[in-house]
């Protein structure tokens, strides 16, 4: 099984940027496929970011998060990353990591990022 912590969320005011990270305890990481979503309040859980597993080339994007969004990961790092630019309030919401593996799907306890002057 994996563990997954995000980090780097945080306040920025609008056209800022912030790096997100997510971190997973994953002996065999590499195998994993990532995720990022977003909740915002009162609002479903949504895609911003899929890459697949081993060197992560394959990646997925909603259409809205093209050309802002970029996700990465670092094996030996075990870590996954979500770089954010040109952050409107729209992007406030709670941001969550997952794993996906065959059928099982793991996901990380949020970070908070508040996009506001």
């Amino acid at each position: 099984q994996v563990q997954l912590v995000e980090s780097g969320g945080g306040l920025v005011q609008p056209g800022g940027s912030l790096r997100l990270s997510c971190a997973a305890s994953a002996s065999a990481f590499r195998l994993w496929a990532m995720g990022w979503y977003r909740q915002a309040v009162g609002n479903q859980r949504e895609l911003d970011a899929t890459i697949s597993s081993g060197d992560g080339m394959l990646k997925n994007y909603p259409k809205s998060m093209k050309g802002r969004f970029t996700i990465s990961r670092d094996n030996d790092k075990k870590t996954v990353y979500l770089q954010m630019n040109s952050l409107n309030s729209e992007d406030t919401a709670v941001y969550y990591c997952n794993a996906v593996l065959g059928g099982t799907v793991v996901w990380g306890q949020g970070t908070q990022v508040t996009v506001s002057s």
